[in-house]
């Protein structure tokens, strides 16, 4: 059996390889060797303010990771091994300062033979990050001939912080000459899902007998035998659903091997029974219109066991700035959240990690549908020799590593790659490469160039585009098989906004360093993205704290992200996928477009999206957010049914509320309907009141007494409540007087 032995890691830093570090600093393995360097150096929270900037120069040193390799005692049949899962991004191994092998990549691992090196000093040698000279100096571009993570260089949600050092499991094993090297158990499903035939391989390093045995999702042994190939068949197997269609349910496998009676080495795994495909979209054939006839819209409709899935979701990102500090613990929290939005699906976005283990051993438990992209992200990554060898090598070994998972939805080749930006086509030599590959190894998973694709979208990203339109025209107006990214930003939580500032610094909001910073000013457009202030004074007038600053913003971004998410719904089937930009985000923000602050803090619009992402609910398709007396107030009224349930007759009474009190609008008696069909209502009417007296005036709530900066318009909250039970639903707007 294989044995861990601990290490004591230290690290330093140097301008030349060949020469040591002056100072060397306790490391934290796996962890990132600038942070090390920080701990050690008692610099202040790198969140707080701008002391990220103290780090610029961290990125361009050596890093080396130095401990001495214990005397141990080892069997005849025993060896000592150094393993890593990865190193970020580039390194040497030395053994007393001799070279005994390089690696470049941080997603594949690596292992040596140090058998023989007991009591010698082990150096784990971190480079500088890579940087393409051709690329623009100080920005995203410097990545686009490596596998590193580009959104390290510099996003508009991301500092420029770029980590180095042993980003995940590393150390020193004990190992048995009689090993299981690799194993794997796959399956095929037959046409009616319900047998599944079962294949088993295993390279095996030495000697000894190999028995797999297979546990039904209550541990019940089902299956055991001691041969390779096809080894036998699941009747009825449980299948694996994502949330909200059924139960994630998984098996266990357990290979172990024995020689001359003793237990050499175990491997084990889970699998989820299921099928997968992306199909085209219902009416997408149809596309394009016109001739010349061309390439139609590509299929993204995600079939789950012979069910059309709508997907609903978000883009996720790395939770952490330096992913080698990410654990279970970290993943843990955010993917509940996911999980209780109702949400079946995340896309994890190529300008990020790809993520460790326990990421997706949580989705696969949970039922979360994984998006997998490679690291390309909205460069031109050219097709030179030197990096098409690294990015085959990574997607080889990210391949191996999660073919196995059920969770695992697709493979796209990154984002946004086929722009005016990144200037990559389908016959880019690394998207090319990656299709090959992908498959060769997971033949029977989908993959995509790139999003977006024809037919789907990107954006936009702000509750009222440039164009004047609000969410509720523009997405009405709207045609496209998926929205795969798209926005409305706002102001952080408080407590968020307190750790990057005291709210002195904060309201006024002005853009300064600390502002643009923290992303609420320049972050994308116009100045004032993310925070929008320009907007909410537009709509509101000016707030009098940072609390009301805070409040008004997120209010706009809970009713953008509602109109988006049920509007996509009541487009299925042409549309099958909201997918909201982003989820999550990797330190704290003053602004962006997540639904959750960092390290996992749900924003108003959370709820909100939750609420439009339930299986079914009673939805109201609203044509604009302001609202005036005298005005005839109308909404179509919907039933949306996402799932494998039938929906079951009921009635809604809809309502509005103004002035403290309710007004009755109509009510809708429906019928009940088909598991997965959407259900079209009535558009209820009601012309809103004028207001002669100033005692009728008086009774509304004012969200902002001073007209003077709203030309005369007062606001008040005008709610829209539509009265189901569990399928109910409230749109809050506003009321000018």
């Amino acid at each position: 059996m294989m044995t861990d032995i601990a290490l004591n890691w230290t690290v330093g830093h140097t301008g030349q390889p060949e020469i040591q570090p002056d100072r060397w600093v306790a490391a934290t393995v796996p962890g990132a060797a600038n942070l090390d360097w920080a701990v050690a150096e008692n610099w202040p929270d790198w969140r707080h303010g701008t002391n990220y900037q103290l780090f610029h120069w961290t990125e361009d040193r050596f890093w080396i990771y130095r401990a001495e390799i214990p005397a141990v005692d080892l069997q005849p049949d025993q060896r000592l091994w150094l393993v890593s899962q990865g190193v970020d991004y580039r390194c040497d191994i030395l053994v007393n300062r001799h070279l005994r092998y390089s690696h470049e990549g941080m997603f594949s691992s690596f292992e040596l033979d140090l058998s023989g090196d007991m009591g010698s000093e082990l150096q784990i040698r971190v480079h500088p990050a890579p940087k393409d000279p051709t690329g623009l100096a100080g920005t995203r571009q410097e990545a686009q001939q490596s596998c590193k993570p580009a959104v390290s260089y510099g996003w508009d949600w991301h500092p420029r912080l770029i980590p180095l050092g042993i980003w995940d499991e590393t150390g020193l094993k004990i190992r048995s000459v009689n090993r299981i090297r690799q194993a794997e158990l796959t399956y095929e499903l037959n046409e009616r899902l319900d047998q599944a035939l079962l294949c088993f391989a295993a390279a095996i390093d030495g000697e000894g007998e190999l028995s797999i045995a297979l546990y039904d999702p209550a541990g019940h042994e089902i299956l055991k035998t001691d041969r390779q190939g096809e080894i036998g068949c699941v009747d009825q197997p449980k299948l694996w659903w994502c949330n909200g269609y059924g139960d994630a349910n998984l098996y266990r496998w357990e290979a172990r091997l024995v020689h001359k009676q003793v237990l050499c080495d175990v491997k084990s795994g889970r699998i989820g029974f299921r099928t997968l495909t992306l199909e085209m979209n219902e009416g997408t054939w149809n596309e394009p219109v016109g001739f010349p006839k061309s390439r139609s819209h590509v299929p993204i409709t995600v079939t789950l066991n012979n069910v059309p899935v709508f997907c609903k979701g978000s883009n996720w990102v790395n939770p952490e700035v330096f992913p080698g500090t990410i654990r279970k613990e970290t993943y843990q929290p955010l993917l509940q959240l996911a999980k209780d939005a109702h949400m079946n699906l995340l896309r994890v976005w190529g300008g990020g990690i790809v993520n460790k283990d326990s990421f997706f051993d949580l989705c696969d438990e949970m039922g979360l549908m994984v998006w997998q992209e490679f690291p390309l992200a909205c460069n031109q990554y050219r097709g030179t020799k030197s990096y098409l060898a690294v990015l085959e090598q990574e997607a080889r070994a990210v391949i191996r590593r999660l073919r196995g998972r059920a969770s695992l939805t697709l493979w796209c080749g990154g984002n946004e790659l086929f722009n005016s930006w990144s200037k990559m086509t389908d016959q880019s030599a690394a998207l090319r490469l990656l299709n090959k590959v992908c498959y060769e190894l997971d033949p029977q998973r989908p993959f995509l160039a790139t999003s977006p694709l024809m037919g789907m979208a990107h954006g936009c990203y702000l509750f009222r585009y440039p164009d004047g339109r609000e969410v509720y025209q523009a997405m009405a107006e709207a045609h496209y098989t998926a929205y795969t990214e798209f926005g409305v930003p706002s102001l952080s939580n408080l407590d968020c906004c307190l750790k990057i500032s005291e709210k002195d610094n904060l309201f006024p909001l002005l853009e300064n360093e600390l502002t643009i910073s923290h992303h609420a000013f320049r972050s994308w457009g116009d100045t004032d993205t993310w925070s929008c202030q320009s907007l909410i004074e537009d709509y509101f007038g000016r707030p009098d704290r940072l609390e009301q600053l805070i409040e008004w913003s997120q209010w706009l971004q809970s009713e953008g992200y509602k109109a988006i998410y049920e509007e996509a719904r009541r487009q299925k089937p042409y549309c099958s996928m909201a997918l909201n930009w982003c989820y999550n985000e990797p330190w704290p923000t003053l602004a962006n477009n997540s639904l959750i602050n960092y390290p996992a803090s749900p924003k108003p619009a959370y709820d909100a999206v939750s609420a439009s992402c339930r299986g079914q609910l009673i939805s109201a398709r609203i044509t604009k957010f302001t609202w005036r007396p005298g005005e005839l107030f109308e909404a179509d009224l919907w039933l949306l049914n996402d799932g494998c349930q039938p929906s079951e007759a009921g009635e809604v009474t809809a309502w509005l509320e103004f002035g403290g009190k309710r007004h009755f609008v109509l009510n809708w008696s429906y019928a009940a309907g088909l598991p997965n069909i959407n259900l079209a209502g009535p558009t209820l009417r009601y012309r809103l009141p004028e207001f002669n007296h100033e005692e009728d005036r008086q009774k509304l709530t004012p969200l902002n007494t001073d007209a003077v900066q709203l030309k005369g318009r007062v606001p008040s909250e005008l709610k829209l409540v539509l009265d189901c039970g569990h399928l109910s639903s409230e749109y809050r707007l506003i009321f000018y007087t």
